[in-house]
């Protein structure tokens, strides 16, 4: 069993938002060695920007100091293309490619992706909120 967890978008605006999902994130953060893939970082960027919320510095730094942060790189991205596709092809649904490259570099951590995206629920090694 692993003790290391890749906190996706939803999970870290569960956290921020304070919400009973939240505090499972909080716990998560508090005790185990938690990754944010760069990519949540645009993810987040992009939404904080599209509804005008005024404290996207403090939260990143928040998740800069309590959180891995990860880039992505050529064998990794490599992978996600591979993943979106047979994950697409397995349970039929829209899964994304920046779905696709959290969860590559969950594997490559060999980390629990932690997220409530409802493409993640079929999945092994999610940490479902």
């Amino acid at each position: 069993m692993t003790s290391d967890f890749l906190i996706d978008s939803f999970a870290w605006i569960e956290y921020f938002r304070g919400t009973k999902e939240g505090e499972k994130v909080k716990r998560l953060l508090e005790n185990f060695r938690c990754f944010t893939p760069t990519v949540v970082i645009a993810e987040l960027s992009d939404k904080y920007s599209r509804e005008n919320y005024s404290f996207w510095s403090q939260d990143l730094q928040f998740i800069s100091e309590n959180s891995v942060l990860l880039n992505l790189d050529m064998q990794t991205a490599s992978e996600a293309g591979k993943i979106k596709q047979l994950v697409r092809k397995k349970y039929k649904n829209k899964f994304g490619l920046v779905d696709a490259i959290i969860l590559a570099t969950a594997k490559k951590m060999n980390a629990k992706v932690v997220t409530g995206d409802k493409h993640f629920k079929p999945l092994e090694n999610v940490e479902f909120l």
